[in-house]
């Protein structure tokens, strides 16, 4: 047999490939110890776990690095994304207190390709409250028990499936034949979330791997399985909007600028703000994850290998969700409103007061989903002669992601908002001068609102007997993400250096739906009869006391119900053919997205000498073609139906056809790629590696739709309808990447530093255009609005929507502009009786309609600094990194909100460390992880607000004792400190999102056979 020298695996690197099962679709290039003897190294415990990755890191030609599992079953985290933020320039976001997404180098979840043992894994997951489809894959699905590896590939090969412009992630599982000496586990985990207030304290986890060779290791077979239980909760704060205006122009309060009510108001032409409300919230959550996989592999021969596999992996989730809310009325109910000195004038407070009384929001939501993924696959490896091998490897896999709730049709149920008001609130005060907003108001349940009766039960306390139904929602949302891939590939030793090729096919189909949004009138947006549910089916709930950390000053009754069950009875109540316990049976959009790709690929590498010092070079070329098929089933919605002052929702007759629409794209690219390595020294290496790689846009982004049709006021008074549509024309991003890193080995340890550089083009921009949809009319701009405008000023009343509204109703209703009188009971009368509705002579409604654009470029620079670094034999040892990124485009904040702005999103400084401590059997871990603030979102919704996420550490901790050789207990602790999560808008009194979080802990035991 020829020694083919470079690319034989090397005493380590093959024990590597051991610990790794072998899976890896991408070879990892090892350099050669010369005739060396082949023996299998037990690799198990935190220090040989990161000797493992470490030899991955110093191996493999180009940047990859790789987190390997202490032992098949005992993943250092117990979370994959977890784990894979102690990466350089990997960074995650969490849903929960949980892992979900990765960032990379700058680039989110729908930028990186995933795979699990090379293969690409469908993405996906849609959830009540997000509808848009996505490519991001989240690693909540995934539990990590029967995960041997994961590799982060951050510069791209010829071999690498597209997909990724941050990195590509290969999940490594474990095959039979390529581990004989694998032993069986079993796992218990009992599971403690600190957050949890309604489910079980202790939830279980169970897990188990087998795994079966025969004496002559032809035939093999490892199942894994595991079952994963969690109850936890939140609480937290958000803002429906945060509305930007230009002080003397846009009168976002309704009230014409009247100096007597602003205090310390912005000057003239200064950017301000207004939020429309802001909400306490509370979650009740239960998550149920099984996962499981059954590997077969034969070997007729020696040089023949076929495996057989199957992956499955579902996760429930149940969130029995409830709000506390308070909407700001503007226009003549203002008594002052105090801003700040931001550059963007924010409120400190807003104070207003009522003529009668104003509702409470107490919405009940109850949220349904599971993600289910399946995945079957055959993989053929054939060693033809010395020289030459091929590969053959064919999968189908699809991810559902489909509601579970069930209701009187066979649509299922993602949601149900069972929208709960008080009409007792006479005053109120909302202050944004903490860590939160807090609110005080003034209690009046005893008012009289003429026909609609008393506003409460008349007790002076707010009780379940103030609280009655108003609107209901029932919604369906689903994904749907199958993968079709067969990969055909081959590889050429020759005397220092081997020549890979092959091709690829990939089918992707990815089908979406959501229903349309339909609020079923109930009670009315006036509450029509507080008290109408029966005793104890509404419980009252402190959730200003539910803070840990922070202080919501008053103590403010919330209250809590089974939204379902809520639902249920307010439909008695109210019965009308448009209330069904079922999701409205008209769709706004069903999409189906194909892409269909053909790849072929080849790549060369090489070692030699250079100057008497080792290299390696690897160099390649892939050609990919995509045809892009876009449809779309689009109905239209007839008009939007004003309901009260800022209350609109969509109108589709339930006989109206969908229109069916079609686009069809395709593209094709090659792509280069190059990676070179040198010995200085033993112990330095150096590398540079070149690559253009590309990332399709979002799901979301390619849709033949549009939607998301809304307003919240008149577009006299400065309301801006909005809209939405999707452009199936998009190319993917195209991005050249450039990489340079020198590492230091040393007695297991290192020291690296690595600058990388993405100049990146087709970035997706946002365009805003105004346009008219389908002949939708706007009833709030039309004779009718203008002339009740007329009206109200003759009569000397400021115009707000909340008059407007009512003086239109009056009108409406044969009444006479004099009968108007403002009352509340005038009001709330007016918005139980009247919807408006368009009509001939009104004009088209003008929306303000985000697509999605090619058309902006940009440059990310970054730097990362490693370490790693074992204290001799003494059994303690750390790890340490940071990463720097950085963009040429950033977000103004104090930009007009019409204008729409590119910047680049998810760029953020990382940090993590790791100390640990193993001998005797004993182990210990305290790892800390942190995020700096970055952009998430940028020119959301009709005033281009960005998003920012504040900056976020963490800290973890894993203890674990051997109680012999096959007996192990642990404790873990995520999160011990109750770090929190809030996110904002132009500035920090801005809050956006805010989730008080809290600890987690498992204790465990883990037997081997």
């Amino acid at each position: 047999m020829k020694a083919h020298k470079c690319f034989k695996k090397s005493v380590l690197a093959t024990s590597i490939s051991v610990l790794l099962c072998g899976a890896a679709a991408t070879p990892v290039m090892a350099q050669q110890n010369d005739d060396a003897e082949l023996e299998v190294i037990q690799v198990s415990g935190i220090r040989s776990s990161l000797q493992a990755s470490t030899a991955v890191k110093r191996d493999s030609v180009g940047v990859v690095d790789a987190i390997s599992a202490e032992d098949i079953g005992k993943f250092p985290d117990t979370n994959l994304a977890e784990s894979l933020q102690r990466i350089t320039g990997v960074s995650i976001s969490r849903q929960n207190g949980e892992g979900s997404e990765i960032t990379v180098r700058g680039f989110g979840g729908g930028n990186n390709m995933i795979t699990l043992n090379g293969r690409m894994m469908p993405a996906g997951g849609v959830y009540a409250g997000s509808s848009a489809p996505t490519r991001a894959f989240d690693f909540a699905n995934l539990a990590s028990e029967s995960v041997s590896a994961v590799e982060v590939y951050k510069t791209s090969k010829a071999d690498i499936a597209t997909g990724g412009i941050g990195a590509t992630v290969n999940i490594l599982t474990a095959r039979p034949l390529e581990n004989p000496t694998m032993r069986s586990t079993i796992g218990v985990k009992a599971v403690h979330d600190t957050t949890n207030r309604t489910g079980d304290d202790v939830t279980p986890e169970l897990s188990g791997i087998y795994n079966f060779v025969n004496d002559d290791e032809t035939f093999g077979v490892t199942v894994s399985a595991s079952y994963q239980k969690r109850d936890s909760g939140s609480t937290g704060v958000t803002v429906n909007e945060w509305n930007i205006g230009v002080w003397g122009e846009n009168d976002l309060y309704n009230n014409q600028f009247d100096a007597s009510i602003f205090e310390n108001a912005p000057a003239p032409g200064q950017l301000y703000a207004r939020p429309n409300d802001f909400r306490y919230v509370f979650s009740n959550l239960e998550r149920e994850r099984t996962n499981g996989q059954v590997t077969f592999q034969y070997r007729p021969m020696e040089n023949l290998t076929a495996t057989v596999d199957y992956t499955y992996a579902e996760n429930d989730l149940v969130e029995q969700r409830g709000e506390l809310g308070n909407w700001i009325q503007n226009g003549s109910n203002l008594e002052r409103v105090v801003f700040d000195n931001s550059a963007v004038a924010t409120p400190i407070s807003i104070s207003e007061r009522y003529s009668g009384v104003v509702d409470q929001g107490h919405e009940q939501q109850l949220r349904t989903q599971a993600n289910e993924l399946k995945s079957l696959g055959f993989n053929l490896e054939y060693q033809m002669n010395d020289d030459l091998s091929f590969r053959f490897d064919f999968h189908d896999s699809t991810l559902e992601s489909l509601p579970t709730g069930k209701g009187d049709s066979d649509l299922g149920i993602s949601e149900i908002r069972t929208s709960l008001g008080a009409p007792t609130v006479a005053a109120k005060t909302l202050t944004f001068d903490g860590d939160i907003p807090t609110f005080v108001t003034e209690l009046n349940d005893n008012f009289d609102r003429g026909g609609l009766g008393l506003s409460g039960n008349g007790n002076g306390v707010l009780d379940a007997g103030d609280v009655g139904s108003s609107i209901g929602v029932i919604d369906h949302h689903q994904q749907i993400t199958d993968v079709t891939q067969i990969k055909l590939d081959g590889t050429f030793e020759f005397d220092d250096g081997q020549f890979d090729f092959g091709i690829e096919t990939r089918e992707m189909e990815m089908s979406a739906q959501r229903t349309a949004w339909l609020p079923m009138n109930l009670g009315g947006w006036s509450v029509a009869n507080p008290g109408e549910f029966p005793e104890g089916m509404i419980q009252p709930f402190d959730i200003a006391g539910e803070f840990d950390d922070y202080n919501a000053d008053n103590p403010n009754t919330g209250f809590i119900g089974d939204a379902a069950e809520l639902m249920r009875f307010a439909l008695g109540l109210y019965p009308d053919p448009n209330n069904n316990y079922a999701p409205n049976p008209i769709f706004e959009a069903r999409d189906n997205l194909q892409e269909d790709s053909f790849a072929a690929y080849f790549q060369v590498a090489l070692q030699g000498e250079l100057g008497g010092m080792e290299t390696n070079f690897l160099a390649g070329m892939r050609y990919e073609k995509t045809d892009v098929t876009s449809t779309s089933l689009f109905t239209a919605p007839s008009y939007l139906v004003w309901a009260s002052d800022n209350d609109f929702s969509s109108f589709t007759p339930a006989d109206t056809e969908a229109t069916p629409l079609s686009e069809e794209s395709d593209y094709d690219y090659i792509l280069p790629s190059m990676d070179f390595d040198i010995m200085f020294t033993e112990d330095l290496k150096g590398r540079f590696s070149y690559s253009k790689t590309i990332a399709r846009a979002g799901y979301g982004a390619l849709r033949a739709s549009a939607g998301g049709f809304s307003t919240n006021g008149s577009s006299l008074l400065s309301a801006i309808p909005t809209a939405n549509s999707s452009n199936p024309g998009l190319l993917p991003l195209e991005s050249d990447n450039f990489d340079v890193s020198l590492e230091y080995y040393y007695d297991d340890s290192y020291v690296s530093v690595g600058l990388f550089e993405k100049r990146v083009s087709n970035f997706i921009g946002i365009g805003t255009v105004d346009r008219t949809f389908a002949g939708i009319l706007d009833q709030t701009a039309g004779p009718r609005a203008q002339a009740a405008r007329q009206a109200l000023q003759d009569l000397g009343v400021a115009v707000d929507n909340r008059s407007l509204f009512t003086m239109m109703g009056i009108i409406q209703q044969g009444g006479s502009p004099a009968d108007y009188t403002g009352s509340e009971q005038q009001v709330q009368e007016i918005e139980l009786a009247v919807d408006i509705i368009p009509q001939a002579g009104d004009p088209e409604m003008v929306f303000r309609t985000t697509q999605p654009l090619n058309n902006e470029d940009a440059e990310i620079r970054g730097a990362e600094f490693a370490i790693q670094h074992f204290f001799g034999e003494s059994g303690f040892g750390f790890q340490a990194n940071y990463t720097i990124v950085n963009g040429d485009v950033a977000y103004d904040t104090e930009a007009l909100p019409s204008e729409s702005q590119f910047a680049l999103v998810g760029l953020s400084d990382t940090a993590n460390f790791v100390g640990f401590y193993e001998k005797d059997g004993f182990a210990a871990r305290i790892a800390w992880n942190w995020r700096d603030d970055y952009l998430a979102t940028a020119s959301r919704g009709g005033f281009n607000n960005p998003i920012f996420v504040e900056a976020y550490d963490q800290i973890d901790v894993n203890l674990s004792y051997d109680v012999n050789d096959q007996l192990s207990v642990f404790l873990e602790a995520i999160n011990i400190t109750d770090e929190d999560e809030r996110s904002h808008v132009r500035n920090e009194r801005q809050l956006w999102r805010l989730n008080d979080q809290g600890a987690r802990y498992q204790l465990g035991a883990r037997y081997v056979f």
